[in-house]
């Protein structure tokens, strides 16, 4: 199985604190270096189910190569509500369920090079993410699999303990790969 490896390296401050009248703790410039190490997914192992917290479902290697087709081409993240909880819970709620999928889709694909170009410090305040809606339980469960379907790396958010399907959440991609599944929902308004 091939890998592919990104490494960063990070400079610590030079910083001096005085502890007691005499001891004194210096800590010099070193430098930390992290690898992140990425698996080529095959066919067999695309999905991997994390139980009964919701479903992560990733295919990286279907993808991975035609990431980087139109240079211009932005990278977002699409993220879908069920209007029914936006319209019987409160708000705060609901928006809370947005942020878990978003977040738990930033970090299951973490190492994924699309994922780490959108999360990297140069772009940080720069994310694009479309905020979408469908109706309800069912239609959230049929846009799942469709996106299982089409191979698109997603998390599927499980409210606990009551096992509820309250939002999915794509992994970064560039928009022309994706938006032909969200082009049939409306925005959440």
């Amino acid at each position: 199985m091939a890998s592919a490896v990104v490494s960063a390296a990070f400079r610590l401050p030079l910083v001096t604190r005085r502890l007691s009248p005499s001891p004194r703790i210096r800590f010099y410039h070193s430098t930390i270096r992290f690898a992140h190490l990425r698996r080529i997914t095959t066919a067999t192992n695309m999905s991997k189910q994390t139980g009964e917290m919701g479903t992560v479902v990733d295919a990286s290697s279907r993808n991975d190569e035609n990431s980087a087709e139109k240079p211009d081409d932005v990278v977002l993240q699409y993220v879908v509500l069920r209007r029914d909880l936006i319209d019987s819970w409160p708000l705060g709620s609901v928006v809370t369920q947005g942020c878990h999928a978003s977040v738990a889709a930033i970090w299951s694909f973490k190492d994924d090079p699309v994922t780490l170009q959108y999360c990297d410090p140069m772009h940080i305040d720069s994310m694009h993410k479309v905020t979408l809606e469908v109706k309800g339980e069912t239609q959230m469960m049929n846009l799942s699999e469709k996106l299982k379907l089409g191979g698109i790396s997603h998390k599927l958010w499980m409210e606990q303990p009551e096992n509820i399907p309250t939002c999915i959440a794509t992994k970064p991609y560039p928009k022309s790969q994706v938006s032909s599944f969200f082009k049939k929902l409306k925005l959440c308004k």
